[in-house]
């Protein structure tokens, strides 16, 4: 079964909308009004072709195994590998999981479709800085807005999740203690018309969300509504883009006032942006310029450097010189510096695909369960691709031939060099698809 996105919604391709299929420019306040029921269902289908992958595959118990040795002293990071090694060693990882390789911050987003992730976060809660649950959405009813998703808060583990942080960073610090950020996801689903043009409205979803931190104890939020403001418009009228950026930085300001229960720090702001399509930007691309504007008041960018191809266009998640392409267009205006791209938390698929070649188009999102399966049936031979800098595979099922992307060792490697060259961090989509021994690169 396909891995899930982002809820219990019906997958589909997670490539983005054409841009026909888009709003067109018109007055701010009418058009929104009129528009939002219409695209109520584009909206649900559109926001699905954005940051994770949906799953369906439930939880596989597995017993973590533990060496010596991390998997770059074990000589398994490389291009040439083998089904036999993968199925051999990737539940064994190094038993000295307090050992970080990756130095920057890591985000790692944990969903309740895959339940591994609770407990992975929790086994390596040394190797991540943030953990972000997905639990919330800010919802329009009626007149009035609604945020869901109470009921997926776990005290306990957040507790846990904390504490097993603060430990950590003390043991390596020698200094006192740090809160370990838990920073739940939150996406803004609610009507722009409401929460853009109403001040009381405005102020009361700004107030939802701080409310839900200080009630629970979290650190702050990750915010996500770039992909359903696109969806309704809003980013090609440039009075109402304005005001979305100020709904943003107004959020990051609330927050910032208030101090965590835990630490001396404030409540952070983390959003999550889209990675550009093509090089030169258009109205539903996150650019430099929106950057800048939002820097003062945020704590960091998520950005989506995944989901670059689909079963219309089957091929790599996140090919490596697209996510350069990426960075570089960002980081491009002038006034950006290194404090910036410090900012930005690459985006890293836990996920692959398995497309087909044959038939038409079609295919879909994969787990780690699942890509174990398909070596084990097909004992395929993994290829490395040059130009994108991942592995892929292909096998015949019934007379169709499939093509899959999983991440490797090697692939992940790249991609953390990447990332370290301009002193960025990452953000993990999601840790509980992923194979065990990933976390030794971390």
């Amino acid at each position: 079964m396909p891995p899930r996105r982002r809820d219990r919604r019906r997958p589909r391709d997670p490539s983005p909308p054409p841009s026909d299929a888009r709003a067109t420019p018109s007055t701010s306040g009418v058009r929104l009004t009129l528009l939002a029921p219409v695209f109520v269902l584009v909206l649900v289908l559109a926001a699905l072709g954005f940051s994770g992958r949906l799953s369906w595959s439930p939880p596989h118990p597995q017993t973590l195994q533990t060496t010596a040795h991390s998997v770059y002293e074990r000589g398994l990071v490389k291009r040439d590998v083998s089904t036999r090694e993968i199925l051999t060693e990737h539940t064994t990882v190094s038993d000295n999981r307090s050992q970080r390789h990756f130095r920057n911050p890591v985000l790692a987003y944990v969903t309740p479709w895959n339940s591994k992730g609770y407990d992975m976060a929790k086994l390596f809660t040394a190797k991540l800085t943030h953990i972000s649950p997905v639990w919330y959405d800010l919802k329009s009813d009626r007149n009035m807005l609604v945020l869901e998703g109470e009921h997926n808060f776990d005290a306990t583990w957040v507790s846990e999740l904390q504490s097993n942080g603060s430990l950590a960073v003390s043991r390596k610090s020698q200094k006192s203690w740090e809160l370990f950020p838990v920073v739940p996801r939150v996406v803004l689903e609610a009507f722009p018309a409401v929460v853009l043009l109403e001040k009381k409205q405005k102020a009361k979803a700004i107030d939802l969300i701080v409310s839900e931190c200080r009630d629970k104890g979290y650190d702050g939020i990750v915010l996500e509504s770039w992909s359903r403001w696109a969806v309704y418009g809003v980013l090609d009228d440039p009075e109402l883009r304005y005001m979305a950026l100020q709904f943003v930085k107004q959020l990051g300001e609330a927050l910032h006032s208030i101090s965590s229960k835990s630490s001396n720090r404030h409540l952070e702001l983390i959003y999550v942006i889209p990675a550009p399509r093509m090089q030169e930007l258009n109205n539903q691309d996150f650019g430099p310029e929106d950057l800048l504007q939002l820097a003062d008041s945020l704590d960091g960018f998520s950005l989506m450097t995944y989901d670059f191809s689909g079963p219309q266009n089957p091929g790599p998640s996140a090919p490596l010189k697209w996510v350069h392409q990426s960075l570089t267009a960002l980081l491009s205006a002038r006034g950006s510096s290194r404090n910036h791209s410090r900012m930005i938390f690459l985006g890293i698929n836990f996920y692959g695909n398995d497309f087909l070649l044959s038939r038409g188009s079609g295919g879909g999102a994969i787990t780690g369960r699942d890509f174990v399966h398909l070596l084990e049936k097909y004992k395929p031979s993994l290829q490395w691709d040059e130009k994108s800098l991942e592995h892929f595979f292909i096998y015949s099922d019934e007379g169709v031939k499939h093509a899959v992307f999983y991440p490797t060792l090697m692939s992940l490697s790249v991609r953390l060099d990447e990332a370290r060259n301009w002193g960025a961090g990452l953000s993990i989509w999601e840790i509980g698809q992923g194979l065990d021994y990933f976390f030794d690169v971390l």
